[in-house]
């Protein structure tokens, strides 16, 4: 049976699969092969969890939805590029994304690599448009914090990324773990659950409520990641298992043990979910994520 949750992320799915389709038009110039690699890459499907979350967060806050749904967009924008580059053979060489052949297999590497280009710079002309927020104040804060979340430093995710390929060559202990991660999993998620109180105005207090939910999220989020990769399969998960184990990487996993790992993913849900009682059950919904993300199977 769906659950309530189950059904509104799907609904919140559809809106976002819909903007983004409507967003990438094909063409059929010179660069349509581009265009239908950036289509390939972001119109697969998935659970679309980051915009959700900017969309819930605006709902805290009275945000026009149009206004949250482009917000959004753009996180999610950003997402897929990741995932296409992260696929490569010069990362994490990745023949399966989603249940299908990833983009540099769909197509090559160079066009997957200007695909994962394209996504990147679209998600800030979205942010950019008056159609995302009528003040330009709150654009450009959407912008700066979106580009620091995606960044080099390492609290963002391009950053994160970096240490992660630092990581197959040296052992890391828990402390740096969880830096990795935060960067390289958390940021796009703190910045999906903040965009919201971005868009609304919001306080410090509440702000500062929402980044501790995401930072609890983003590591509960990677763990069950981890415990994915070990307990996993490529048919439920939709891609390759247990290449962190084969390439010797240290994870939650490697260094908590499955159980301990678990116990730890569900004392973070917790945590993320009392952080968000100054919203009362306004809140409810992202409560739900926290928990749904620990138990998920894909």
């Amino acid at each position: 049976m769906v659950s309530p949750l189950e059904q509104a992320m799907a609904r919140a799915a559809s809106l976002v699969e819909s903007a983004i389709d409507r967003l990438l038009v094909p063409t059929v110039r010179p660069e349509a092969p581009l265009w239908d690699a950036m289509r390939y890459g972001s119109l697969a499907g998935g659970k679309r969890l980051r915009p959700f979350l900017v969309m819930e967060s605006s709902g805290l806050f009275g945000v026009a939805d149009e206004h949250a749904l482009r917000a959004g967009m753009a996180v999610e924008l950003i997402h897929c590029y990741s995932l296409i580059h992260d696929d490569l053979p010069a990362m994490d060489n990745s023949d399966l994304r989603r249940g299908r052949p990833t983009v540099h297999k769909k197509f090559n590497d160079a066009v997957a690599i200007l695909a994962g280009d394209g996504l990147l710079t679209l998600a800030f002309e979205v942010l950019a448009d008056p159609a995302t927020h009528p003040d330009p104040a709150v654009r450009v804060a959407l912008v700066a914090a979106l580009a620091a979340a995606a960044g080099p430093a390492g609290t963002g995710m391009v950053g994160g990324q970096m240490i992660d390929l630092v990581a197959e060559t040296t052992q890391f202990d828990l402390a740096e773990i969880i830096r990795l991660q935060e960067g390289k999993t958390g940021a796009l998620i703190g910045y999906s659950s903040e965009a919201g109180a971005i868009l609304g105005g919001a306080g410090a207090s509440e702000r500062g409520a929402l980044r501790a939910y995401a930072r609890d999220i983003g590591l509960a989020f990677q763990i069950a990641d981890d415990l994915l990769d070990v307990e996993g399969s490529a048919e439920v998960v939709g891609k390759p298992v247990g290449a962190d184990a084969a390439a010797g990487k240290a994870t939650f996993v490697s260094l908590l043990g499955v159980e301990g790992a678990r116990q730890e993913a569900s004392r973070l849900a917790d945590r993320a979910a009392a952080s968000l009682d100054i919203f009362g059950a306004r809140a409810d919904t992202l409560k739900a994520v926290a928990r749904f993300i620990v138990t998920r199977n894909a």
